[in-house]
């Protein structure tokens, strides 16, 4: 069983404003399907023009904060998830309060008096997306909030942490608190490559970090980009994978795991120099409704097998579940309980 407090979760928690565009919409704003990009002042306008030309849904989101969300959605346990992150002092920021309460995260968000909560434009057509994050006050966690007594008592509780790779853009400080606590004290630290421009700008930080994890996701797009930043002469997923496994660690405690989504292709894991495939439950394209939220969603159901030590297909098998319940729905929202065994 799952003790209370078992993972922790930090990251950019964002209101996700989903529509179903069109191409035209693409194009005016220079977007490309199925990647996750920082707002620039060119995408300003968009959020507006979403809300009055298409149907738009208010959902309660960002990486981490979906992965958490879906953890303990699949482990009914009360508060055996907590979450931090900051949000605005204003009705998305209470929003987003309420429903991760809701959910059963202990979520202890840093409230920022001046910016007003992130939200991020979720792109959809033909069932797949593009993201588009306005920060916003997501961008001003501070490590300050982490180490306030209160705060730090989550820490210390925790044996699991999860942390996307956007957060490596806001507060890196924060990480390697987290990270540093973990490989002390023996606890299992996991990370995300998130998104190619992590990979590409945030190299350095995401650099520092890296020793420290013992699980790695991703998908295939960003195990791509992660080997041409590194100047590895290859595009094949399993043997990228394999590479990231064996890059130095800062602890010998654990050995690393890398674990890659690829749609609708076999998940790769790489461990101990060999790599697994599993194949994900296929979907038929009439079912699916949007790919947003996903990848989020599948860490979210391997991390809800993995705090409870059960074997790594087991994990796998519980990602690819939780998977394909969110991409049959709007958003990453799931039924009142799963039905996962």
């Amino acid at each position: 069983m799952a003790s209370e407090g078992i993972l922790l979760g930090m990251g950019n928690p964002l209101l996700d404003i989903s529509a179903v565009v069109d191409d035209d919409f693409l194009q005016k704003y220079d977007i490309k399907l199925n990647n996750a990009i920082l707002a620039e002042d060119k995408h300003i306008p968009m959020y507006d023009e979403m809300a009055s030309k298409y149907t738009v849904e208010f959902i309660a989101g960002g990486a981490t904060q979906n992965s958490i969300r879906v953890a303990q959605w699949m482990l009914q346990i009360p508060g055996a998830t907590s979450y931090m992150g900051c949000i605005g002092k204003d009705k998305f920021g209470e929003e987003m309060k309420k429903n991760s309460m809701k959910a059963g995260v202990n979520v202890h968000y840093y409230e920022d008096e001046a910016a007003p909560t992130g939200t991020c434009a979720v792109c959809v057509v033909g069932g797949e997306r593009s993201l588009i994050a306005n920060l916003s006050a997501a961008n001003c966690y501070k490590s300050e909030h982490l180490k306030r007594p209160e705060n730090w008592a989550l820490v210390e509780k925790a044996k699991y942490f999860y942390i996307a790779g956007f957060f490596l853009t806001v507060s890196p400080e924060s990480i390697m608190l987290v990270a540093e606590h973990a490989a002390a004290n023996n606890k299992i630290f996991m990370m995300n490559l998130s998104a190619p421009f992590i990979c590409e700008f945030f190299k350095d930080v995401q650099e520092n970090v890296l020793p420290y994890m013992d699980y790695v996701f991703g998908n295939e797009t960003e195990a791509r980009t992660f080997a041409k930043v590194h100047g590895w002469e290859t595009e094949n997923v399993e043997e990228i994978a394999l590479k990231i496994s064996q890059w130095p660690k800062a602890s010998g405690a654990h050995k690393r795991i890398t674990v890659i989504t690829q749609g609708a292709d076999p998940v790769v894991v790489a461990e101990d120099g060999k790599v697994k495939l599993f194949p994900v439950i296929l979907l038929p394209k009439e079912k699916l409704v949007d790919t947003n939220g996903a990848g989020d969603a599948f860490v979210g159901g391997f991390l809800s097998q993995l705090v409870q030590e059960k074997p790594i297909e087991d994990c796998v098998r519980a990602g690819c579940y939780a998977a394909n319940v969110i991409i049959q729905r709007s958003g990453c929202t799931y039924p009142e309980k799963p039905d996962f065994s």
